[in-house]
């Protein structure tokens, strides 16, 4: 069990980071392709600073560090949301919401 979940913690990781993205993308005017790269270089590199088990700057308890992941998630569910992919979006929020509220639950807190 505790694998799967974590398989789908990380499949969310990836889906948010796509997310992000395509909202970029599909933002009017003529520096879509930029922002469709850099939001995500952006969040990767703060997700890897700040959020990650191993993060540089671990300034946060892993506890305070998932509630900010579910909030990253929840912007990403928000871009698809806003960029027209009203089911994706929903969707993703609620998996991402079941998939937190399961660590919790079990507290695997350090991923």
């Amino acid at each position: 069990m505790k694998t799967i979940v974590l398989t789908a913690f990380f499949l969310l990781e990836l889906i948010a980071m796509f997310a992000f993205g395509y909202w970029g993308y599909h933002i009017a005017g003529t520096v879509k392709i930029i922002i469709a790269i850099v939001v995500p270089v952006c969040v990767m590199v703060i997700w890897g600073m700040v959020l990650a088990p191993k993060a540089s700057y671990a300034v946060f308890s892993y506890p305070t560090r998932t509630g900010l992941k579910l909030v990253v998630f929840a912007l990403a569910a928000a871009a698809l949301y806003t960029s027209g992919q009203h089911a994706y979006g929903i969707a993703f929020l609620i998996l991402s919401i079941l998939i937190i509220v399961t660590v919790f639950i079990n507290d695997w807190h350090k991923i």
